[in-house]
């Protein structure tokens, strides 16, 4: 593997990773409600370890190749994000908003935070996919090269930081232009809501409707 390769799967992955869709919209809406996005970023940047293991282990392709798993992968990482769509529309919070009496505060814990952004790109199956379809164009099988497990670990990576760049760019730039307008932090932060919701209802349905 050298390093066309991987400039050329970076390039490749930086287009992908910044096609809006869950993570951005975890990542605006942590940055809008949380003193800081790492602890999101932090989560979604693990989700996606969790995927680089199991393709370096070689399970992710036993995972594809198995229609009931991936349904039921599919369908927790749904819900999941159906249900935390509709909290954060019911409570779409603001920078440095704290609850109102005998409410709870806007902000929740990092570990909390964090924990939310590993299942959402952990339990997202188009994460699993895009190690299967994507990843293995840029391996190297013939010669005397690094060990597919190898090769593999150092593309997962690449798309980890990818990721975490990324996406904290876009909630630390979320925080900044919508820090000090509460209106229109609320309206991006129900549109992030949304966004999560309407992708976790589309996939339920999408893999509900081939099972």
């Amino acid at each position: 593997m050298d390093t066309g390769t991987l400039l050329s799967f970076l390039a490749l992955d930086l287009l992908l990773v910044c096609v809006p869709g869950a993570d951005w919209a975890f990542a605006i809406s942590a940055g809008l409600r949380d003193r800081s996005p790492v602890p999101a970023v932090a989560g979604l940047v693990t989700g996606y370890a969790l995927h680089t293991v199991l393709a370096a282990a070689g399970l992710a392709v036993l995972v594809a190749g198995s229609p009931a798993l991936l349904t039921a992968l599919t369908v927790a990482g749904a819900a999941y994000l159906v249900w935390l769509g509709w909290g954060v529309l019911r409570r779409p919070g603001v920078p440095g908003a704290q609850g109102t009496a005998g409410t709870e505060p806007v902000t929740t814990s990092s570990r909390r935070v964090f924990l939310r952004g590993a299942a959402i790109s952990g339990l997202n199956p188009k994460g699993l996919l895009l190690y299967l379809s994507v990843l293995p164009q840029f391996l190297t099988l013939e010669g005397a090269h690094l060990p597919v497990p190898v090769q593999t670990t150092a593309l997962g990576l690449l798309h980890m930081a990818a990721c975490a760049a990324v996406y904290l760019t876009v909630g630390l730039l979320a925080r900044a232009v919508l820090g000090a307008r509460p209106a229109a932090a609320r309206a991006v932060t129900r549109t992030s809501g949304a966004a999560m919701l309407g992708i976790g209802a589309f996939l339920l349905v999408q893999r509900l409707a081939t099972f």
